[in-house]
């Protein structure tokens, strides 16, 4: 179903608490080395969904994320986690649905790749969505997943998904987002879900 005249309704409004979908951070970066959210994440919602919008590096490089527990003073949570993802070259000279082990993080501390590779080409971009559960839950451990398109490389549209969780039982109250180098461009949101 298109959003059209239904999205505030359905995906709140920032500002807003009345709806059970609620919009509450909402900001067009530009030429920035990482975006962190620090406020916001709490234990009024049980999930939160990131969305990211044309997110464009300087540079061809990886787009990642790693979560706080103190309020973003270090960005250092031991995580796990799968990726597998599909591609087809614009061409058709190849195409592949596969596990991305070299993506995967052990018991890291390191950031969580989003993709492999995303062209910095005027035209070139990722966009897609993070969900990250219960992150104030102070009992079990915080998972999350993602589902982000890119065009890998500047010829390879290419579908990447991430699942895992952060190893913690303290809160995740802040989340960064930034390229393994250099700066980028794009909108990133964040939604509350009761």
């Amino acid at each position: 179903m298109p959003l059209g005249a239904n999205k505030a309704a359905i995906m709140g409004v920032a500002g807003v608490s009345t709806a059970d979908v609620v919009l509450l951070y909402d900001t067009d970066h530009s030429n920035v080395s990482a975006a962190a959210i620090t406020s916001g994440i709490t234990s009024t919602y049980g999930e939160y969904i990131f969305g990211f919008y044309n997110i464009n590096p300087a540079s061809s490089t990886i787009f990642t994320f790693n979560g706080s527990t103190d309020g973003g003073s270090n960005y250092n949570v031991t995580k796990t986690s799968s990726v597998f993802r599909a591609n087809h070259e614009e061409g058709s000279a190849s195409a592949a649905l596969a596990y991305a082990g070299d993506n995967d993080e052990g018991q890291s501390t390191g950031y969580q790749d989003f993709v492999p590779g995303v062209s910095h080409g005027a035209d070139e971009h990722c966009s897609g969505v993070l969900h990250l559960f219960n992150p104030s839950n102070t009992t079990y451990v915080k998972h999350f997943y993602s589902r982000i398109q890119t065009m890998y490389f500047g010829t390879y549209p290419m579908d990447v998904f991430v699942a895992g969780y952060f190893n913690t039982t303290s809160a995740i109250n802040a989340i960064d987002f930034k390229m393994a180098s250099g700066n980028f461009d794009g909108t990133i949101k964040m939604w509350g879900v009761k």
